[in-house]
């Protein structure tokens, strides 16, 4: 306005360039597609001019500006043009981008395989055992008690590269009671290596981690290890896959002998033979075929297309046609029927040998999705809740999903995946689930307990942040949207102990582990019981609970004591019960009113909630602003039931009627009298107590089935399946957690050690009429002695 811009061409087409915002439409960063620190960076040099412009005062000043304008104005489009540049590599970037779990039952080789793939990656230059005879251990297993007891306790992540693509890996828990880790790791992961021992096939782990593959709809290849050992059959474990996981698969590979003999693997879809020479295995051969594997091999591939073909309708039209199929063909099959879930590639190998991992890491590359590949989902919480699909574009605002959380040595370490957008080491996020902005101080690309640190982390990338205070399954964005992901699924704990510090001045350290273990893990629960006064803390098994207490005393130095381990009982209704109570107190002044009035009723099997309340009254016998306070003063009353003092679940409140007062009533009054209205009807329901049901599995020479399923019968067990493996027997069932205790000492004692067996939680049921009046015997007694 103050001077004609005509004179200044290249100043005035420099702002139109930069769309620059005019005061009275501004420009949104959303409105043009791009992240809030895109849209700053191109307008920051325009802003800058604009700025000079209104402060000219002199026709001389804006000469100056002229000068200085064009100068500015290459830079900025160049910056344009790199930006561009960046926008169109955005997804070729991601197509190199692997993020995959390795997973398995206990001692498959799960620590083994992944310390081969960081070393032959060039992530690490020696190899070290579980429980290596050095003292070091595996990689993954950083912690002091992964390598003493030769498990993973936690999952842990790392990255590697293979040609030109970039793996990000989670090492997860082979054990039932840190199933947690497996799970949260599954939910960010858009691929998995199912594991499983060539000679113990498919175990009771196997097919819960299956199950979450399954739940989270993430693509796996499967990876028979240990075709070194005794007794090794691959092809035994095929046709397990096959039937208990119920999955189209088979291999892609085929082994060069077995056991003692084994050499090497022929690849199926190459049609070539490869031997793994050198100290560690790193010399790879490609050679022909043995001659007289050439018609085992034919079978075998055959076989491959024949199962490809029933998943992947382009392969079996040439296939029907008999046209030739080419490695390409094949491989570009095996991709699509194994993102699309509908087939499972089995891979072979010995990872303790060195033999077959570099092929797996390549079938990994050419066979699991990236993350472009994968539909992932949001909830707009300002849509109520509507799914919005994430493209994995980095110009697109920031979407990233805590999974776990960390206590490290300088502060909360928190594990996020990024879905869309692009993060910074000091951008301000926004925490959807509080609204609470944070800042990042330090972002870190994680190598088991090693970090480096990171300027930025792109879509598609799983990265760790310090100084984050969040829990495990928080949605973190710019600001601009209101995204949350969905969440991932909680088993129930199974099991509680009473623990107390045995010095009163290790309390406050003892106050401080049991927060940040709750924090870190959502199956950990820590809750004080009412009349004892004790500390209860509740996990999914004895090692469960084991490996915090033992943690307690190594990292917070509190030595603590520990009681008997107790079930996690629950208690359920089984008949309709109808309640009428009236809640009356005057006390002088505004007295407390409140009348219920309804029934409690068994919730239908398979229901997929604990707990159900509804609201069919007709009129306003009490006014609607009561009715929370009715629900949360029911909700109150179930956390305890009248029998044993449980939670009470599987049940439906219905309130059908009610009185209320002008005066007297309030929230407190409707609140008292829906709990003592559901102490009143209780009883009149015919509650019953419901125990913890686990699927065992048993495994030990034939000789000793007797004995086991003798020992199970006294033990109230139920077996649902019984078959012979070699020289060994396998036995499944059902037994009652309570009856489970000690059982690791009797099944040694019974095998001359040589049985082994594996418990994992399966459902909770009603006890005999006998247990549950001998639990509400042994809880009358223990009252009667506290008074």
């Amino acid at each position: 306005q103050r001077f004609d811009c005509s004179i200044f061409p290249s100043v005035c087409d420099w702002l139109r360039l930069s769309l620059l915002p005019l005061p009275r439409a501004p420009l949104q960063s959303s409105s043009l597609g791009m992240s809030r620190a895109v849209f700053s960076r191109l307008l920051a040099p325009a802003q800058a001019v604009l700025y000079h412009f209104h402060a000219c005062e002199t026709w001389r000043e804006l000469g100056s500006l002229q000068e200085w304008a064009p100068w500015q104005m290459r830079r900025h489009l160049a910056d344009l043009a790199r930006v561009r540049e960046e926008r169109k590599g955005w997804k070729e970037g991601l197509e190199k981008i692997r993020n995959i779990g390795i997973s398995a039952h206990i001692d498959s080789g799960k620590t083994t395989l992944t310390e081969r793939i960081l070393f032959y990656t060039g992530r690490i230059h020696e190899i070290h055992e579980v429980k290596g005879k050095d003292g070091v251990g595996a990689k993954m297993d950083s912690m002091d008690l992964e390598r003493e007891r030769g498990i993973t306790i936690q999952s842990a992540a790392t990255h590697c590269t293979w040609g030109d693509h970039q793996i990000n890996i989670i090492d997860t828990p082979g054990h039932v009671d840190f199933t947690i880790e497996v799970e949260r790791a599954l939910r960010v992961l858009d691929g998995a290596i199912l594991v499983l021992c060539s000679v113990g096939g498919v175990q009771s782990q196997s097919i819960t981690v299956d199950r979450q593959m399954r739940r989270y709809e993430v693509p796996r290849l499967a990876f028979i290890n240990k075709l070194d050992r005794s007794g090794a059959d691959p092809w035994k474990v095929i046709d397990q896959v096959r039937k208990k996981l119920r999955h189209n698969c088979a291999a892609v590979q085929i082994p060069i002998g077995l056991e003692n003999d084994f050499q090497g693997l022929v690849d199926l879809v190459l049609n070539k033979a490869f031997l793994f020479t050198g100290a560690y295995g790193e010399v790879v051969t490609q050679t022909d075929i043995p001659a007289e594997l050439s018609s085992y091999v034919s079978e075998k591939r055959h076989e491959l297309i024949e199962s490809i073909s029933e998943a992947d309708d382009e392969l079996a039209d040439k296939f029907l046609n008999d046209d030739i199929i080419t490695v390409d063909d094949l491989k570009s099959a095996i991709r699509r029927s194994t993102i699309s879930r509908k087939f499972v590639p089995v891979f072979m190998g010995s990872a303790y040998k060195n033999k077959g991992v570099q092929l797996l890491l390549d079938g990994v590359v050419d066979f699991l999705p990236c993350p472009l590949e994968v539909r992932n989902y949001a909830l707009d919480q300002r849509k109520g809740e509507e799914k919005v699909f994430l493209s994995g574009s980095p110009d697109g605002p920031l979407v990233a999903l805590a999974f776990k959380l960390e206590e490290a040595r300088f502060g909360q370490l928190t594990y996020l995946r990024i879905y869309e957008g692009i993060i910074h080491r000091g951008d301000v996020i926004v925490n959807s689930a509080t609204g609470r902005k944070v800042k990042v101080p330090r972002l870190v690309r994680m190598h088991a307990d090693d970090m480096e640190d990171i300027q930025e982390a792109h879509a598609g990338e799983i990265v760790a942040v310090f100084g984050i205070d969040c829990v495990s399954g928080d949605t973190f964005t710019d600001g601009s949207i209101r995204y949350t992901m969905t969440s991932m699924n909680v088993p129930e704990a199974v099991m509680s102990l009473a623990i107390a510090p045995t010095c009163k001045d290790s309390t406050a350290n003892f106050s401080k582990a049991l927060n940040r273990f709750q924090k870190e893990d959502p199956t950990f629960r820590v809750s004080l019981d009412a009349e004892s006064g004790q500390t209860i803390m509740s996990g999914m098994g004895e090692l469960h609970l084991d490996i915090y207490v033992e943690r307690m005393r190594r990292e917070y130095r509190v030595e603590t004591t520990v009681g008997k381990p107790q079930v996690s009982f629950r208690e359920t209704i089984t008949e309709r019960a109808d309640f009428d109570y009236l809640h009356r107190k005057q006390s002088g002044g505004q007295g407390q009113y409140g009348r219920v009035v309804g029934y409690v009723e068994p919730l239908p099997d398979g229901y997929g909630k604990k707990f159900e309340f509804e609201n069919r009254m007709i009129g306003q016998a009490v006014p609607s602003s009561y009715i929370p306070a009715i629900e949360k003063g029911f909700l109150e009353a179930i956390n305890s039931g009248s029998l044993i003092g449980f939670p009470v679940e599987n049940v439906r409140i219905v309130l059908t009627d009610g009185a209320s007062h002008s005066v007297d009533s309030s929230e407190l009054a409707f609140k008292l009298a829906a709990i003592y209205a559901f102490r009143q009807c209780y009883m009149f329901a015919r509650p019953t107590i419901l125990e913890p049901i686990m699927l065992v599995e048993f495994k030990s020479p034939v000789e000793f089935q007797g004995s086991i399923t003798g020992d199970l019968n006294r033990r109230k067990g139920i077996i649902v399946d019984s078959l012979q493996e070699g020289d060994d027997c396998v036995v499944r069932a059902h037994v009652p957690l309570n009856n489970m205790f000690g059982y690791s000492t009797a099944l040694r004692s019974m095998t001359q050690g040589k049985g082994e067996f594996t418990m994992e939680y399966l459902r909770h049921a009603a006890v005999p009429q006998d247990v549950q009046m001998k639990l509400v015997s042994q809880l009358k007694k223990s009252k009667d002695a506290a008074s």
